[in-house]
C-alpha cells in the first residue's frame, strides 16, 4: 500500500544519489586537502628576480627636459624658475591655457611662444625693476606639451599623455580613463597651434561614440579639455565661448 507524499519535502527533495560507501568519501577528502595545500603553498610562495626586504633610495629628481634652444614655451609646459637664494620665488610652475604663469610678487606673466632665454631676460627686468637688486634668474623647461597630448578637465585620469603613431580623440579620451561622474561629454575642446597661432575646436563625443559625428585626429602638442564641474574657470570660459564642432579658429 502507498503512502501519500509531503508535497513540500518532495519539493525539496526530489531525488536522493545513492549513499557513498564512507572509505571511497574519506580517500576524496584526503585527496581534496591535499590539493589545497599545494595550492595554498604556491601562492604564499616567494620567488622571482626581484629581492625581498630591500630597502629602496629615494626616487631620482626630475630632471629639466634637454630641448633646442630655439624652443618656444608652449600651454601647459612646466617650468622650473630658480632666483638665485631666492626660495620663495623659485618653483615649478605650469603655463595655463591663456600662456601665462603665476609667480609670486611678479603675477600672471606672459610666457608662450618665448624661448627660456628670453623668459629668463624678462623675468630678470621685472623683478629687479621693483623687488631685487641684479636678480639671478634662471629657467627651463620640465616638461613639454609639444611631445604629448595633454588630457585635463573632467577626466578619471588627466595628465600628459605619449602620442606613439596617428591617435584619435576618443583613444586619448579612453587613455585618460574616460570622462569622469561630472563631465559634459557634449563639449570637448582640443587646443592646438597652428602657423604660430593657438586654435580651438569643440567637439561632440557622445555624437562622436555613436558614429554620428567623425572620430578627430589628435596630435603631439594638442590639449584636450573635457568640460565639466571640475574644470577650471580659465578653461570653462574658453569652452563655453566655443560652438560645438567648430573648425579650429583662433581664440
Amino acid at each position: 500500500m502507498s503512502h501519500p507524499t509531503d508535497a513540500s519535502q518532495a519539493g525539496r527533495f526530489p531525488a536522493f544519489a545513492p549513499a557513498m560507501p564512507q572509505g571511497v568519501r574519506f580517500v576524496l577528502l584526503a585527496a581534496l586537502v591535499a590539493v589545497l595545500t599545494i595550492l595554498a603553498g604556491c601562492a604564499g610562495s616567494r620567488g622571482g628576480p626581484i629581492p625581498y626586504d630591500v630597502k629602496l633610495a629615494a626616487p631620482d629628481a626630475p630632471s629639466v627636459l634637454t630641448l633646442e634652444e630655439d624652443y618656444k614655451i608652449s600651454p601647459l609646459d612646466t617650468l622650473k624658475v630658480s632666483v638665485f637664494q631666492v626660495p620663495d620665488l623659485s618653483g615649478d610652475f605650469e603655463v595655463d591655457l591663456t600662456g601665462h604663469i603665476a609667480l609670486p610678487l611678479v603675477g600672471n606673466v606672459k610666457a608662450v611662444d618665448l624661448t627660456t632665454a628670453q623668459l629668463d631676460a624678462k623675468l630678470t627686468q621685472q623683478l629687479g625693476a621693483r623687488y631685487l637688486q641684479n636678480p639671478d634668474v634662471s629657467v627651463g623647461v620640465k616638461s613639454s606639451s609639444s611631445r604629448t597630448v595633454t588630457v585635463d578637465g573632467s577626466v578619471r585620469q588627466p595628465g600628459a599623455i605619449q602620442v606613439n603613431g596617428e591617435t584619435t580623440l576618443m583613444r586619448v579620451i579612453a587613455q585618460a580613463r574616460g570622462t569622469d561622474e561630472n563631465a559634459n561629454p557634449r563639449r570637448v575642446a582640443v587646443f592646438r597651434r597652428v602657423q604660430g597661432q593657438q586654435m580651438a575646436a569643440a567637439f561632440d563625443l557622445t555624437s562622436i561614440r555613436r558614429g554620428r559625428s567623425e572620430d578627430p585626429r589628435v596630435y603631439a602638442g594638442d590639449i584636450v579639455v573635457v568640460d565639466g564641474s571640475s574644470v577650471k574657470a580659465a578653461q570653462r570660459e574658453i569652452l563655453q565661448a566655443l560652438p560645438i564642432l567648430s573648425i579650429f579658429r583662433p581664440f
